[in-house]
């Protein structure tokens, strides 16, 4: 310990003394260790981070499970079926997808309408996920019944904004689309589930439901003492008990399975962040590389001083303690000054972080303190710990082995710049390089995926355009006459705006990939191999003037127009990848489908005549080719299907413009209110907005692996740069007897960049073969650009080259300009 405390404090003198030094080496670990620091804040809230309920990883969702994939939705009759079979469960729930918009009426007169985010429950929603009501309670039996009386749990946040943390709410009835719920209970502030609710509302499943639609999510919660595999083989069984109960509905390839929550919840975003971890960890490691370089280039000063102390007995091992010490203790102040950076960088990567990110959803989730966790902290002194080893091992060995006799023999102290070290300065040079090189070319591969994407054409003209989102549910918007009158006065009142030239009414939005898919049967065209229906895609309602709102081009027959009524012929309208996949040699027009047949009375759907088929649209995002798509008109929707689709989604609307389509807002929401003064309108966004939303995880994962890129390059430079400025200086007698024996300015200019230009070439190939391996790893995130593209390749290799030969043009200028009285002299 007396050792340690000495050489703890020599190391700070030294630091001290060459502040310089100190200041660039510190700056340049924490740059590294800083991103590190809050790529893994990120890494660590999203994948390893348990989840925020008690004994999660007992926490499972219930999948039904397809040779090529599975999915999470299911129906009420499946979810009633396996919570009834089911042994290896404690509980079992089943929940909305995405939170259902209520209006909560404004209390007295004057008050406006808000919309509050509700999910439907299952009795045991609570149960699955342990949590309990600091107010109140949660649902009884009874009231998850059909039927059963309207009550609500409110999250604590809402309870807060809205209500003032009244004590006297709970009791109390909230009129909520216009029928009474009773607050019964207040959940901890903590509870901070996916999708995000303002309140939670009773499930009210009907057991003897035959409604087919997969709208639920289900979640349970392992016995103690079954394993995932006991618990699977468990499901597999209660889905053929379904299959055997209703062998129509149930696909021929379908099981069910578990899936553990955490890992199924970050399986999408997964691989991305992992390959952010490791282009932050290229980063860190080019650090270490410019550090260690500088750290053998101090070594040149030094060599006498550890002569002397070799010379007067000090062990080999003594003075590699000696120097690691110092390496550890220069990356610890690094590591210090990179946890600051770390939670800057934490903040600025929230802020552009895609709202979709799972676990970081919630304000609450996402705070930084939050995430700087003990793990965060660990890792960070972990790291510095690890990267003073790193950047301290090859000089401290390099410098713990002096050659005594002509070191003590040279005054000067500079007999040791020799070949071993410049071999090893080299070596560093070069794997800079190459790491600088394969980020580079990730770059380079995510920027031209993103601006193809951006540069997509998705079917439709999104300029322009506003969208707002309108709950209608509740007993008010029961049927479709009610809706279609909304409609038309809301329709006709916001065109006759000026400045307004279309609206219209739809399920949902283009590009979102979210929406209803439907089976259908063609009439006169038996399903193929024993299936029970022709196909199965999506399927959107729309308001007569959805066509022109979005500009969608009309390619053979008509579009929708005001006489499409619900008294009148059954019609609907197909996009061109319909008509492709199933009438390739036919024309379409006139053929008959028959939609959602033997789903639920829900569904029952007259069947209708194909009158028009429109220009595709990419309704599943961007970076997908565009699906088949059924549109119907809204005014012919089944009175069962509008109660059902205002209880599960809100009424998207869509609204063209001639200018700015913001500048209206205000006064289109107000024509809504001028309609129906108890339906706030939420969601405000212009479809160009949308489209960005919809890109944004791309864009997240360009803009960062670019900064990092960036990063690598401006350290890799600095790298090439500090070599041969330090090499002119070493080499500084040499150059003076080339110049006075006659060797010209450019011989000696060619001489050092000839020396970067190798090192550069060899940082080039190895970073080559390097990235033709690494990038297949980004083949996932990749959009219209392979991850071996010879043109990117061979694009950055050139601006890489570029780069270091300035870097190393500058240091060699300087060479050339050495006077050789001077240098002789000096030496």
């Amino acid at each position: 310990m007396e050792a340690l405390a000495s050489d703890l404090r020599h190391a700070l003198r030294l630091l001290r003394k060459n502040r310089a030094f100190t200041i660039i080496a510190v700056a340049a670990l924490a740059l590294g260790i800083g991103a590190n620091t809050a790529i893994f804040s990120v890494v660590n809230a999203v994948l390893l981070r348990p989840l925020p309920y008690p004994n999660p990883d007992r926490l499972v969702f219930v999948k039904r499970k397809y040779p090529d994939g599975s999915s999470n939705s299911t129906s009420v009759p499946k979810f009633s079926i396996w919570n009834q079979y089911n042994k290896s469960l404690d509980a079992m729930t089943a929940y909305d997808f995405v939170s259902v918009g209520l209006n909560l009426a404004s209390p007295g007169s004057g008050g406006a309408p808000e919309q509050l985010k509700a999910v439907h429950a299952s009795l045991d929603f609570f149960r699955v996920f342990g949590v309990s009501p600091v107010m109140g309670r949660t649902f009884l039996a009874e009231e998850d019944r059909p039927g059963g009386t309207r009550v609500a749990v409110l999250n604590y946040g809402v309870f807060q904004r809205r209500f003032g943390a009244d004590p006297t709410l709970i009791g109390k009835a909230l009129v909520l689309s216009g029928q009474p719920y009773t607050v019964v209970g207040v959940l901890s502030p903590d509870f901070q589930p996916e999708p995000a609710a303002d309140l939670w509302i009773p499930l009210q499943a009907d057991p003897a439901s035959t409604n087919q639609a997969h709208y639920l999510r289900c979640a349970a919660r392992l016995r103690p003492a079954i394993s995932l595999d006991a618990g699977r083989a468990e499901m597999k069984l209660a889905g053929e008990e379904y299959r055997r109960l209703y062998p129509k509905v149930m696909d021929k390839t379908e099981s069910v399975t578990l899936a553990p929550m955490q890992q199924d919840m970050v399986g999408d975003v997964r691989p991305a962040l992992l390959i952010l971890t490791g282009a932050v960890g290229f980063v860190l490691l080019i650090a270490c590389a410019n550090v260690a370089n500088l750290l053998l280039a101090r070594a040149a000063g030094r060599q006498k001083e550890i002569a002397i102390r070799s010379a007067i007995g000090a062990g080999r091992f003594r003075l590699v303690r000696q120097l690691l010490t110092e390496s550890v203790l220069l990356a610890s102040l690094g590591g210090a000054l990179g946890l600051l950076l770390g939670a800057w960088g934490l903040r600025v990567l929230l802020a552009f972080s895609p709202g979709d990110l799972p676990r970081l959803g919630s304000p609450h989730a996402a705070s930084t303190f939050a995430l700087l966790d003990w793990r965060v902290l660990a890792f960070t002194g972990g790291l510095a710990l690890f990267t003073g080893i790193l950047f301290g091992l090859f000089p401290a060995l390099q410098l713990s082995k002096p050659d005594l006799n002509s070191t003590l023999k040279d005054a000067g102290g500079r007999s040791a710049s020799g070949f071993r070290q410049s071999r090893t300065r080299g070596l560093l040079v070069v794997t800079e390089m190459a790491l600088a090189l394969v980020l580079l070319i990730g770059a380079a591969l995510l920027i031209r995926s993103f601006v193809g994407l951006r540069n997509v054409k998705p079917g439709f003209n999104p300029h322009n355009v506003l969208t707002v989102q309108i709950s209608m549910a509740g007993s008010r918007y029961n049927t479709t006459a009610q809706v279609d009158t909304f409609d038309r006065r809301a329709v006709e009142r916001i065109e006759a705006l000026p400045g307004v030239l279309a609206a219209a009414p739809s399920v949902c939005l283009p590009v979102q990939n979210f929406g209803i898919d439907l089976p259908f049967l063609i009439e006169g065209k038996p399903p193929k191999g024993g299936d029970r229906y022709n196909g199965d895609e999506f399927w959107r309602f729309i308001g007569p003037h959805y066509f022109d709102v979005y500009r969608i081009p009309l390619v053979r027959g008509r579009v929708f127009n005001q006489r499409d009524l619900g008294n009148s012929a059954p019609v609907v309208i197909i996009n061109e990848s319909f008509a492709r996949k199933y009438w390739p040699k036919e024309d379409p027009i006139g053929a008959r489908l028959t939609i959602g047949k033997g789903l639920g009375p829900e569904f029952e759907d007259p069947t209708r005549q194909i009158v028009g088929i429109v220009g595709d649209v990419r309704e599943n995002g961007l970076g997908r080719p565009p699906r088949p798509v059924m549109y119907i008109p809204a005014a012919q929707v089944s009175d069962g299907l509008t109660r059902f689709g205002n209880s599960v989604i809100p009424t998207a609307w869509s609204i063209r413009t001639a200018a700015d389509p913001l500048s209206l807002s205000a006064v289109i929401q107000r024509e809504f209110f001028a309609v129906d003064a108890q339906l706030p309108v939420s969601s405000v966004l212009t479809m160009e907005r949308v489209i960005v939303k919809a890109t944004a995880r791309e864009n997240f994962n360009m803009l960062l692996l670019t900064i990092f890129a960036a990063i690598a390059l401006l350290l890799a430079a600095i790298g090439i740069y500090g070599l041969m400025a330090y090499a002119v200086e070493q080499r500084s007698h040499e150059i003076g007897i080339r110049l006075a024996l006659g060797a010209g300015r450019s011989h000696v200019l060619r001489l050092f960049i000839a020396q970067g230009a190798r090192l550069a070439a060899l940082g080039v190939v190895i970073g080559l073969a390097a990235a033709f391996g690494l990038t297949r790893l980004l083949g996932r995130l990749l959009f219209g650009v392979t991850s071996t593209d010879p043109a990117t390749f061979a694009g950055v290799a050139a601006i890489l080259t570029v780069v270091a030969l300035v870097a190393t043009y500058v240091p060699a200028r300087r060479a050339t300009k050495v006077d050789p009285i001077i240098a002789l002299r000096y030496e």
